[in-house]
């Protein structure tokens, strides 16, 4: 923070300062949701170069890291290189080997390190095969696992589509992206531990830590469907019974089973201090959670949520933030939620609205363009969005394009202190869904 108060941090990167955001230089993949979309959104160059990394890295290595500290770390879950390769290429970013990289997407999709559990897949044989990770063959946070392997291959299918790739290539990934469906169990409404017999692991208690789940419980995982949350809300029963689990998380108490660890590990005792229920902003894996709201027609309780963790979590002080940083990722999302808009799906080229804090933000962008965000009678008690306009035109969509934002313009909202639940409720202005671009 400035002497003014105002969140700065000095980037090492060619001197830039990027506002509102700790660039780090390690790579923390597994977190990345929000922090390299911000990269591409203001800094494409920045982001050019870090895919020129990766080429770099896979040369040298024969792998893609997922986590670098430099070298290749034993550490997290997940296959968040396809992810950040493909939202780098989508958004329209050049200047890097796309094809080495491309190569080694491949290469990590079908193989695990023979050492390292976090690098390559771990569990991919029987992800591929069986179209889920089962809890009882050795492998750790099989859900964890399952959810974002899920997640990555639906951005290589849309790179995949990009690229021109053979059709079997686009087939295999459209094809497993839907695998998070393998996992879900309808009695419970809950992502779920499943054996490799088929049947679901018992006992189950959706407030266990650990075990199929990475620094997490059943609460947080199962809303890990990034790229699908039409499709989540169609397992569910619909709107309405998705709307109620949403609204569970934070009426839940936050009760917790810590015995996959032995002890509460502090992202529990996070959880537990922030009194937001079963709501863990302190760990990544829930932190698009409240965004989903726009997805089932109900913005409105999107805005106030955001706006309250923005207020609640985050302050200038010794103990002002309220849980890990992990690279960047817990600031990210406070910087884009201070904005007004988020990216849920790193892939998808959109943006989902939130609530933005500033009466006007201007974003000046590297090609030379200006984007800003106004909100008018913004203040603590004007949280809702009454009407919305893009570059002057009425706007009922509750996300934006990446496009409209490197195009340049303005996205006006006329804020309340009341919810207007008709603003963002149709269907057709509910963000992108997998389940709709197959349908």
């Amino acid at each position: 923070f400035d002497e003014d108060g105002e969140m700065v941090h000095y980037s090492p990167y060619n001197g830039k300062v990027l506002p509102g955001y700790m660039f780090t230089d390690n790579g923390f993949w597994d977190t990345f949701r929000a922090v390299f979309p911000f990269f591409t959104v203001m800094y494409p160059e920045l982001n050019a170069d870090i895919m020129k990394g990766l080429v770099n890295t896979y040369k040298e290595s024969g792998w893609l890291p997922e986590w670098a500290s430099p070298g290749h770390r034993d550490c997290m879950v997940g296959s968040n290189s396809a992810s950040i390769i493909a939202n780098t290429y989508l958004s329209g970013i050049r200047g890097y080997d796309i094809e080495t990289l491309y190569e080694a997407i491949l290469k990590n999709s079908e193989n695990q390190h023979p050492n390292l559990s976090s690098v390559g897949r771990l569990g991919v044989d029987y992800y591929n095969e069986k179209g889920y990770i089962p809890c009882d063959v050795g492998v750790n946070e099989s859900i964890a696992r399952t959810l974002e392997y899920s997640y990555a291959d639906y951005t290589i299918w849309k790179l995949a589509k990009a690229l021109d790739k053979p059709k079997e290539h686009i087939k295999r990934f459209r094809k497993r992206a839907q695998f998070y469906r393998n996992v879900f169990d309808e009695s419970t409404d809950f992502m779920r531990g499943k054996k490799e017999s088929g049947k679901w692991q018992s006992p189950f208690v959706p407030e266990k830590w650990g075990g199929v789940f990475t620094e997490g419980s059943a609460w947080h995982y199962t809303w890990s469907v990034f790229q699908d949350p039409q499709g989540l809300m169609n397992l569910m029963g619909g709107k309405e019974s998705f709307t109620e689990k949403l609204d569970s998380v934070f009426s839940t108490p936050p009760k917790y089973d810590a015995s996959y660890y032995g002890f509460p590990i502090h992202e529990i005792i996070e959880m537990t201090v922030v009194d937001m229920g079963q709501y863990a902003h302190g760990n990544q894996p829930i932190q698009h959670m409240i965004y989903l709201y726009n997805y089932a027609g109900q913005p409105w309780k999107a805005q106030k949520w955001i706006r309250e963790v923005m207020d609640r979590l985050y302050q200038p002080t010794p103990d002002g933030l309220c849980g890990d940083e992990d690279n960047g990722q817990t600031s990210a999302w406070y910087v884009f939620s201070a904005l007004g808009f988020y990216p849920v799906c790193p892939g998808s080229g959109e943006f989902v609205i939130g609530s933005p804090i500033f009466e006007e933000a201007e974003m000046k962008l590297e090609n030379g363009n200006t984007f800003t965000v106004e909100a008018e009678d913004n203040c603590k008690d004007n949280i809702y969005i009454e009407t919305a306009r893009l570059n002057g035109k009425p706007y009922s969509k509750t996300y934006l394009n990446y496009e409209d934002i490197q195009n340049g313009g303005r996205v006006s909202f006329d804020m309340s202190d009341k919810p207007n639940k008709d603003w963002g409720d149709d269907p057709s202005d509910a963000p992108y869904s997998m389940s709709k671009e197959l349908e």
